[in-house]
């Protein structure tokens, strides 16, 4: 297979447009991936655009996550997909929440577990038309098409890794909406239980 003329490898950090991955969360990166350089996003991959998406479907839940971003390991190396996807819920619940997933203490509701995390923030900001209710914001990160880890990972550190990349991206969304006290997160992100 040839290489595409504009393919590029990056750090961590200039994944999704460039200000969504935190140095942290680009240290988590590398526990799930066994990498630290990335394909770059594509175009389409930033926070601004996933925030665009995001105000143009206010009010109405979404019906699934929509992309936000994908991080894919260079060619040549572990073959690993993570996506990043957006939803807006109606509003944050246990209700339905997988039994597997540790629930953080980060946003409305938050959880890990060793293949995926999400943060759950409420978002009240200009750039939502209606100002009576906050917007429920669902920000999931999780690994694609591949199996739960096996014996002899480190589920603790797996956990931890997911629940850091989804904060960082959570905490970028809740920058680039111009959220009242960034929705309620935290700078850093809260690993222990709740």
């Amino acid at each position: 297979m040839k290489t595409p003329k504009d393919y590029k490898v990056v750090a961590g950090t200039e994944l999704c447009g460039g200000n969504a991955i935190s140095a942290d969360a680009s240290r988590a990166l590398k526990v799930i991936t066994g990498e630290s350089r990335f394909e770059a996003s594509g175009e389409e991959y930033t926070v601004e655009r996933a925030a665009a998406g995001l105000v143009e479907a206010w009010p109405y839940p979404t019906t699934g996550d929509e992309d936000a971003c994908r991080v894919y390991t260079p060619l040549g190396t572990s073959d690993v997909e993570l996506r990043i996807e957006w939803a807006l819920v109606e509003y944050p619940t246990t209700d339905d929440l997988d039994p597997d997933f540790t629930v953080l203490k980060m946003g409305t509701l938050a959880g890990a577990k060793p293949e995926s995390a999400f943060v759950r923030f409420s978002c009240r900001s200009e750039r939502f038309p209606n100002q009576t209710q906050a917007a429920n914001v669902d920000i999931h990160v999780r690994r694609w098409g591949m199996p739960k880890p096996v014996d002899g990972d480190d589920v603790d550190a797996l956990k931890d890794a997911y629940a850091t990349v989804a904060h960082s991206y959570s905490l970028a969304m809740a920058k680039e909406l111009g959220c009242e006290k960034n929705g309620g997160l935290p700078e850093k992100p809260v690993l222990g239980p709740a």
